[in-house]
């Protein structure tokens, strides 16, 4: 029933105001404190009251869509009340309501609110939202699957466990999930007279009487199930989610981290099962998630979707819907996908090196500038390597298309690199076009300088081997692609910092070998706490183009 949610913020500083079109599927993810749980609960209050509450933070307004014709029937049909025994009922009104909650209304006002809702959005969510919409959080997750009453079968179902026992359809369906997920199947308990609760079964009932009735055969059965009370937090969780799904039915549901006590593979059929059983109804589910298995899930789901990347740095919001096309197409490059490349959609920040070894290097210069520097290293950011420099580029472009600053570590050498590989380079940093020629000529002008010098830029010691004009040429250069997040390690290669440590190999043994001069433990008098210059300069210079708001080569 919701059409559209508009924020009070857009993709970038003083830009218009993003609107979300609102698919069967909606997911938000960003940093930490971006808004993520947040947005639910604002959702949430819109659905309950029918306006806007003035201390929002992330939502400016919200745009419902009518009920139409050919539903409004079934819809008022699944909220009218029979009246209280006793309960006087003129043929105007009638009673509404479900879980508990009850209104009197004149039936043409209540079916004008569904079909014209915006016309006064109070009458739609109070007299139908706010008892259709359910938000799961926190350890709410946990607790649905706790033991429920059986109700009066004379009377409409009013819990989703009731639900569930009446609905052959639906309770298959949830069995065949759970089945698929951990290989016992559920089954719905009436033993307990007057109350149903849930087990998991080893076998699947014979028939239908067998795990809905009383006598003997059916109290065996379940008497050898396991309660799901006695399983893990996943298992509850995660068959908890799916039952309110299917058998609560509510019009809106929004759930917060539900990759919670889920391994990442269930966190991946959860997005996939759910977003599967949403598509094509009128229903809508808002998510936030830090998993990027959920999310994959989603999108392979097929249904319609929308990933909203949220994000909150320095008093400055952004909101970005991403298209998941883009996104799949991301996760169809073996590289990226072995690189776990759908992970930055959770960080602030992303570096990307050449290789693993590099990766951990500048990782850990990193992690003892935030400790030890008072945080001037990189906040929340995620490492990834590319394997070689000429697949930098294939990782930092599409994630910058996508509105997240990612910054690329890359050695000396790469100035030898003409044609192709040195363009595509600069184009992943959005460099200007034009200037990528000026910039592709003083390249190989330097080039040529190295060339002329007889030693080997990378490892005969980098930008240390020019002298005068030319040297300052190669810094201005370096300046100018730092402006675009693009780095170059100055004095050659990752084997040309902290050399007073005198490590010594290339690659991973030379990683060891400083990793153990630098030392593991804080307390001891030879561990290694940043300083001035050499690589602790290096990524602080680097932490100053994510930490600038108008920081260059993100697009808008």
């Amino acid at each position: 029933m919701i059409k559209s949610i508009k924020l009070k913020f857009g993709r970038a500083e003083g830009l218009q105001q993003e609107t979300i079109e609102a698919m069967p599927v909606t997911v938000f993810v960003g940093p930490n404190n971006s808004g993520k749980s947040k947005v639910l609960t604002e959702i949430h209050q819109y659905c309950k009251i029918g306006r806007v509450h003035e201390e929002n933070l992330i939502i400016d307004s919200i745009e419902l869509n009518g009920i139409s014709d050919e539903h409004i029937k079934s819809i008022v049909n699944s909220v009218v009340l029979a009246p209280i025994p006793g309960e006087s009922l003129s043929p105007t009104h009638i009673f509404v309501g479900q879980k508990g909650q009850r209104h009197h209304v004149l039936k043409h006002k209540f079916i004008n609110a569904l079909e014209n809702p915006n016309s006064q959005p109070s009458h739609a969510c109070l007299w139908y939202l706010s008892y259709n919409s359910l938000i799961l959080n926190g350890s709410s997750r946990t607790i649905l699957i706790n033991e429920q009453s059986a109700g009066n079968l004379q009377h409409p179902a009013n819990s989703s466990f009731q639900v569930l026992f009446r609905s052959d359809e639906k309770r298959k369906e949830v069995r065949r999930i759970v089945h698929e997920s951990f290989g016992e199947y559920l089954v719905v308990d009436p033993t307990n007279l007057g109350r149903l609760n849930l087990r998991l079964s080893k076998v699947a009932p014979k028939d239908e009487m067998e795990e809905k009735g009383l006598h003997q055969e059916a109290i065996e059965f379940h008497s050898k199930a396991t309660p799901i009370t006695q399983t893990s937090d996943g298992v509850k969780a995660f068959t908890g989610m799916i039952i309110e799904v299917i058998a609560g039915d509510p019009s809106v549901l929004l759930i917060d981290e539900p990759e919670a006590f889920l391994h990442p593979s269930l966190s991946f059929k959860l997005g996939k099962e759910i977003s599967g059983i949403i598509s094509g109804s009128h229903k809508r589910l808002f998510v936030s998630t830090h998993s990027p298995n959920f999310v994959m899930g989603c999108i392979q789901s097929g249904a319609p979707i929308n990933i909203v990347r949220l994000t909150y740095k320095n008093q400055v919001a952004t909101a970005r819907i991403l298209p998941n096309k883009e996104i799949l197409t991301l996760m169809r490059n073996p590289l990226l996908r072995s690189t776990g490349v759908l992970s930055g959609l959770f960080y602030e920040s992303i570096i990307v090196t050449e290789s693993d070894a590099d990766r951990a290097f500048y990782q850990e210069i990193n992690d003892r500038l935030l400790k030890y520097s008072n945080g001037k290293g990189i906040q929340n950011c995620l490492f990834l390597h590319a394997q070689n420099k000429q697949t930098v580029k294939t990782i930092i472009k599409p994630l910058r298309e996508l509105g997240i600053p990612v910054g690329g570590i890359v050695d000396i050498d790469i100035l030898k690199e003409g044609g192709t590989v040195w363009a595509s380079f600069l184009e992943s940093g959005f460099v200007p076009e034009i200037e990528r020629k000026s910039l592709s000529h003083t390249r190989l002008e330097i080039k040529r300088k190295f060339e002329a010098t007889g030693k080997d830029m990378k490892r005969g010691g980098g930008i240390k081997l020019l002298k005068g004009e030319v040297k300052e040429t190669l810094e201005n250069l370096f300046d100018k692609l730092s402006d675009y997040g693009l780095f170059i390690v100055p004095n050659g290669e990752l084997e040309s910092w902290l050399l007073e440590l005198n490590a010594r190999g290339h690659g991973p043994s030379w990683l060891v070998e400083v990793f153990e001069k630098m030392g593991e433990d804080p307390a001891s008098e030879g561990y290694l706490k940043p300083s001035n210059g050499d690589v602790w300069a290096f990524i602080e210079k680097i932490a100053g183009w994510f930490d600038n708001p108008k920081r260059k080569g993100i697009p808008k």
